[in-house]
């Protein structure tokens, strides 16, 4: 069995025999009770879930786009937004960090300490060089951090992402959560927003409704 296969295979054992896919979020397999924190009950919350109990990250140790070691003390003090991908996204990555460059300023004009995280879920092929490159063409802030499978596998499942290796050769795929998962200053995840689909329509989380809620959650906590 080929190292890319004993990967897709811990990967699909990890998440009970079912495979990720490129619309998978974190929050389809969450029990209902587990989304609603009774100080956000109020709020009319567009596209986004708060977790019911806000917790840490387990320690974690990754590189950013500048071969900067990242770990949760990056998360202290910011509004982390995270999402998963790869550099060779055909379509859901790039249309995302397009859109994330879009509703930045205003995510900034409601909190001036956040931060956009991408998540690369393929390490042998996004380097650090490739991932600067990549990341610098949608907007220089953002982070683009990753690390090898035994490291990135359980970062991403502590934030509720998955991912898996699709296909052999150079030209293999990347399947992954399509989500966006909020960390608060207090380096806890706290929220998810997930695209919600519509009849004959691709699933998107809107910028619109990304913005709003992120403004109810930050006037709230």
């Amino acid at each position: 069995m080929g190292k890319r296969s004993i990967i897709v295979a811990l990967i699909i054992m990890a998440f009970g025999g079912i495979a990720a896919n490129q619309w998978l979020s974190p929050a389809d397999n969450m029990p209902s009770t587990s989304l609603a924190k009774p100080q956000y009950d109020s709020l009319d919350l567009a596209t986004s879930f708060i977790y019911d109990n806000p917790r840490k990250l387990a320690p974690f140790s990754l590189s950013d786009q500048y071969g900067n070691t990242f770990t949760n003390k990056n998360l202290t003090g910011k509004w982390s937004l995270f999402f998963i991908g790869f550099t060779s996204c055909p379509d859901v990555c790039p249309t995302t960090l397009n859109k994330l460059a879009a509703a930045y300023p205003a995510l900034q004009q409601i909190s001036d300490s956040i931060q956009v995280v991408f998540v690369s879920a393929d390490p042998d092929r996004d380097t650090q060089t490739k991932r600067l490159d990549y990341i610098n063409f949608f907007n220089s802030d953002f982070k683009a951090i990753t690390a090898e499978h035994a490291q990135l596998f359980p970062f991403s499942r502590d934030l509720g992402f998955a991912y898996a290796m699709v296909g052999d050769g150079d030209d293999y795929q990347v399947d992954h959560s399509a989500s966006y998962v909020l960390v608060s200053p207090n380096a806890e995840k706290i929220a998810v927003f997930k695209a919600k689909p519509k009849p004959g329509e691709t699933p998107q989380i809107l910028n619109n409704e990304l913005i709003a809620d992120f403004k109810k959650i930050v006037d709230n906590t």
